[in-house]
């Protein structure tokens, strides 16, 4: 970022506009908005701005302008309408150490105006850095339609009510209730213009502490998909937003953990195929251990939790000591891979059944038997199968010499560094070698049927001459 977004306190400082014209009204009418003094310094002022100087909305200074002019400001927008004149203003601000905002200069400005969604108190800032006001403002739009009207006085019901909750609540127990006033039955009374039975809901909920929510500790194995952070499910992003604790792996976007609560515990368990920082006795222990202790755990994994990760162990210990434990599926590396190359997993009449196996077990690498048993119509995806390549690549030459067999690489899979190739099964170790890929890759071997029946005839009309 090349800015910070940071909202400031206005309540009673100093705002200095420069500018008499329709610029300068523009930014008083967003400036009304807060509780801050606004000061107009121009010789004339345009219809609006007078009007609202005689209504001792804002104060009109009509004399000379010095370096003093801009004392003592939380903000200074300068907006004359001629770039000339804005420069030079901009220049004795600067000199006062204003902090400023010249219309239309970019260049110029300390602060840059963003596109706002006001539901005060809840406010929502857009911002493009000055490069794309247009989107901004579609931006702007779209909130606008999702943020119900009236979501601004639930949050300064819930506001209100914050001591009252401090006072009778635990730390966990007051995230809850407004998790819940905020997705519930609160905010749907609330929107439906029900705001006294609303309140009436959530003060006997923080009377009583009792709002539906349960308070033990639960793990949710959560798919982060093939690394990207826009490929995450929306509800695995709930679940990161609800957690005490996230035990994670390899991630290869560090961003992900960016969509977490800030105060959330981030621990890296390191699991990686084939090389284990953690033993997974010792991550299935621990997920046991926090969850027992009452807090909210996600178990944070690569790809989806069901597709050889290891999760059934967890599963199953979980179980076993009576803790409530769900799976958020993610998208798995196969599908990842075929999207980046731009390709079905499936073809209709070509390819109709797709296996996903691996090439490393509990004692190594080793040919697949989908491997060993492929038929036409077949697309085998390889997970964690880059160090038996060379095995696979014999077996199925030795069982199918003929056989015109698609083979695709796709290493780093939607992630920064990805490698996408396609080689003849003969080279498919030599071009791993070649490209330096020694694992995080995704195999892909397929025998389409329309290939074998074309093979078939080649046989037999080689035979018959």
């Amino acid at each position: 970022m090349k800015t910070f977004p940071m909202f400031l306190q206005m309540a009673g400082r100093r705002v200095v506009i420069v500018g008499g014209g329709e610029q300068a009204a523009q930014k008083a009418r967003l400036i009304l908005k807060t509780q801050a003094k606004i000061v107009v310094l121009a010789q004339d002022l345009d219809p609006e701005l007078s009007d609202l100087a005689v209504a001792g909305c804002v104060t009109h200074q009509a004399g000379p302008i010095t370096p003093e002019s801009f004392a003592e400001t939380a903000l200074v927008f300068i907006a004359t309408g001629c770039p000339g004149m804005d420069m030079a203003l901009h220049a004795l601000a600067k000199a006062a150490g204003a902090t400023v905002n010249v219309v239309d200069q970019p260049g110029l400005c300390d602060a840059i105006t963003p596109s706002i969604v006001d539901r005060d108190p809840v406010v929502v800032a857009i911002g493009t850095e000055g490069t794309a006001p247009v989107l901004a403002r579609q931006i702007k739009t779209k909130l606008e339609e999702s943020l119900e009207p009236r979501l601004g006085d639930l949050a300064a019901l819930a506001g209100r009510m914050r001591s009252a909750a401090a006072a009778r609540l635990a730390p966990r127990m007051r995230r809850d209730l407004w998790r819940w006033v905020f997705n519930d039955t609160p905010r749907q009374l609330f929107t439906s213009g029900s705001e006294r039975e609303a309140a009436k809901l959530i003060k006997s909920a923080i009377t009583t502490g009792d709002f539906g929510v349960s308070q033990g500790g639960s793990v949710s194995l959560v798919g982060a998909g093939p690394g990207a952070k826009d490929l995450i499910t929306l509800r695995g992003v709930q679940r990161l937003q609800e957690a005490d604790v996230i035990y994670y792996d390899r991630l290869l976007d560090p961003e992900i953990l960016e969509l977490a609560r800030r105060d959330a515990e981030r621990v890296y368990v390191g699991k990686a195929p084939g090389c284990h920082s953690w033993p997974q006795e010792k991550i299935t222990q621990t997920l046991v251990s926090a969850a027992k202790r009452g807090q909210r755990v996600v178990r944070l994994k690569c790809g989806d939790p069901g597709v050889f990760g290891r999760s059934t162990e967890e599963i199953d210990a979980l179980k076993a000591a009576g803790i409530p434990v769900e799976i958020v599926p993610g998208v798995t590396a196969a599908c990842a891979a075929a999207a980046s190359a731009g390709q079905s997993l499936t073809d209709r009449g070509r390819v109709d059944t797709l296996v996903l196996t691996t090439g490393h077990r509990e004692n190594g690498y080793a040919v697949p038997d989908p491997i060993n048993d492929i038929r036409p119509g077949t697309c085998v995806a390889l997970y964690m199968a880059v160090g038996a390549a060379h095995q696979i690549m014999n077996s199925l030459k030795t069982k199918h010499p003929h056989a015109a067999f698609e083979v695709q690489i796709v290493a780093k899979a939607q992630r920064k560094g990805q490698i996408l190739l396609k080689c003849a099964l003969e080279e498919l170790a030599e071009t791993l070698n070649a490209h330096g890929i020694r694992g995080e890759a995704m195999l892909t071997i397929t025998w389409a049927r329309s290939a074998a029946k074309s093979e078939d005839r080649t046989t037999v009309l080689s035979a018959a001459s």
